[in-house]
């Protein structure tokens, strides 16, 4: 049976869709969610998200760290506890598996994850386990999440991930085309929860509630990738900037090492990330999955649009690497076509860095 949250319960809820079912799209007023969510009405960030769909899996024993380290792209043998990281689990072709939010409580590592990825995630790493001393749990029925963009005081016993976007992480790389000082998701420091789901209404309190409109517009704003919306069976990490926070470049071996490195030291990705200002006079917003188009040429893909309560219509959108950068785009969503302005997330000529003199990529810490 699909899920169906408790908080679908409350006045005005209107249910999501597509990654977000079971959860409440919004709850009568998504701008004035957005603005609550962000902290733009008096008290700062005093709204939450209700993430309580997302999947929530554990890894126990001594050798969960070493163990998770050997099978993904991020360093985790010395990981504290308390500290947030992300992990991604790629093909051998280096495509992105599995993306997972990683938070370690000193006895259990914690990895959240999308709805759908839970129960094929969990069954894969217990496939991995052989001889180590390792158990994998699907909790998702037994735990919930709740997302916030400033500290919860009264929630402080609670488990928390911090996002670490857009920080670039220790062995991380920026393939912004911007300086680091100047990143949209600056303004989004993102925290998600971690909930006993049988005390979820309790643990909300009096809060006041976002839905997931609100936290996507702020998200789709700091140019931050999901799994799910940004990736397709052939997404690298390079064409999403994930590289600053979910790859480690010189740890040991792991699966899709390969790919790794030899696209970023030598070569390029074939597309790249880009944030898309849309035109805002048809008053409706393109579907995920509509064409980006350069004149009569499909030069890319719509991944994820949202409303934002500034900015108005804006999307984020894979397009060709080569893609002039300046290029006046359009967005056609079957026959409605939305003029659109492309903002660089990836820069045109990331990767290739052996050899790199000079240019605005950023070298690992």
């Amino acid at each position: 049976m699909s899920y169906l949250s408790p908080l679908l319960n409350r006045s005005g809820a209107v249910q999501a869709g597509g990654l977000d079912a079971g959860v409440a799209a919004h709850y009568g007023d998504p701008n004035r969610e957005q603005r609550l969510l962000a902290g733009y009405l008096g008290k700062p960030g005093s709204a939450v998200v209700d993430l309580s769909h997302r999947g929530v899996i554990t890894v126990t024993g001594p050798d969960r760290l070493s163990w998770l380290n050997t099978l993904s792209s991020q360093s985790l043998t010395q990981l504290p506890a308390g500290v947030s990281t992300e992990l991604l689990l790629l093909t051998i072709q280096g495509r992105i598996e599995f993306d997972a939010r990683v938070i370690d409580d000193g006895e259990t590592t914690w990895l959240i994850v999308e709805t759908a990825e839970a129960e094929p995630l969990a069954t894969w790493l217990n496939s991995m386990k052989f001889m180590l001393r390792v158990e994998i749990a699907d909790v998702s029925a037994d735990w919930a999440v709740l997302g916030s963009v400033t500290d919860v005081p009264e929630w402080n016993e609670l488990l928390v991930w911090v996002d670490p976007w857009p920080q670039v992480g220790a062995g991380g790389y920026s393939y912004a085309a911007i300086d680091e000082a100047e990143h949209p998701g600056l303004e989004r420091p993102w925290r998600e929860y971690l909930v006993p789901a049988a005390t979820l209404e309790e643990t909300l309190g009096g809060r006041s509630l976002a839905g997931v409109w609100a936290a996507e517009a702020l998200r789709v704003a700091a140019w931050r990738p999901r799994r799910g919306a940004e990736t397709d069976e052939k997404t690298i990490p390079h064409e999403l900037d994930l590289l600053r926070t979910a790859v480690h470049l010189v740890k040991g071996c792991y699966k899709g090492q390969e790919t790794i490195a030899r696209v970023h030291n030598l070569g390029h990705p074939p597309r790249r990330l880009v944030f898309l200002q849309l035109d805002g006079s048809l008053h409706t917003l393109p579907a995920p999955g509509s064409q980006v188009l350069l004149e009569d040429r499909v030069v890319g893909t719509v991944t994820s649009v949202a409303q934002h309560y500034e900015m108005g219509p804006i999307a984020l959108a894979l397009v060709k690497r080569s893609l002039d950068p300046d290029a006046v785009l359009s967005v056609n969503d079957d026959g409605e076509l939305y003029p659109a302005n492309q903002e660089l997330i990836v820069a045109t000529d990331a990767g290739q860095v052996v050899g790199r003199q000079s240019g605005f990529l950023r070298t690992p810490r």
